[in-house]
């Protein structure tokens, strides 16, 4: 399975791409940063970023797109900066017929470090740990990119069978009770 993982920004805006190897060991296969300069109108960086974000999507072809759940910020203006690129991201995936996840800041950190209150500094040792890189992708924003890549490959795969195997019961539920 390979994730792209899209940790949401209007000016930077992370991607990472994650795949399983051999003896479930996970790879990175891409990861980089989307900016989109601020002196041009809201319009145009959205437009910029879906660009860019599908360009992502032609060349690693992801399974699936985890994106970071945009959380209350006390920041107005980065939370909205925020949540239209994670509306971006969603609508690209949409329209590509790609299944999403979306993770919590809180559920990557504990899915990568074991601690929901892990620190960004935690979080990319970590990261590096877990796919054998030389050096921390910089900036931050891309190894939280791969760190959501990381947290789907592991939390996600687990929702979804969970989710599988109660949407069987709920159906073995009905024919018992239609008997």
């Amino acid at each position: 399975m390979r994730v792209l993982g899209v940790d949401p920004g209007l000016t930077r805006c992370g991607f990472g791409i994650v795949e399983n190897g051999s003896s479930q060991k996970l790879i990175m296969v891409g990861v980089g940063v989307i900016k989109t300069p601020t002196e041009i109108e809201l319009a145009m960086r959205l437009l910029a970023l879906e660009n860019e974000l599908i360009a992502c999507i032609n060349e690693y072809k992801p399974d699936v797109i985890a994106v970071e759940r945009v959380f209350s910020q006390l920041n107005i203006r980065t939370a909205m900066a925020t949540g239209q690129a994670a509306g971006v991201a969603l609508l690209i995936a949409a329209r590509s017929g790609i299944p999403v996840a979306m993770h919590t800041p809180t559920e990557v950190k504990a899915a990568v470090t074991g601690s929901g209150r892990a620190d960004k500094k935690q979080v990319a040792l970590m990261v590096q740990k877990l796919l054998s890189l030389k050096e921390i992708p910089k900036p931050v924003d891309a190894t939280d990119a791969l760190a959501l890549a990381i947290c789907h490959h592991w939390r996600g795969t687990g929702d979804a069978r969970i989710a599988t195997a109660l949407a069987k019961e709920g159906a073995r539920l009905k024919r018992v009770s239609k008997k």
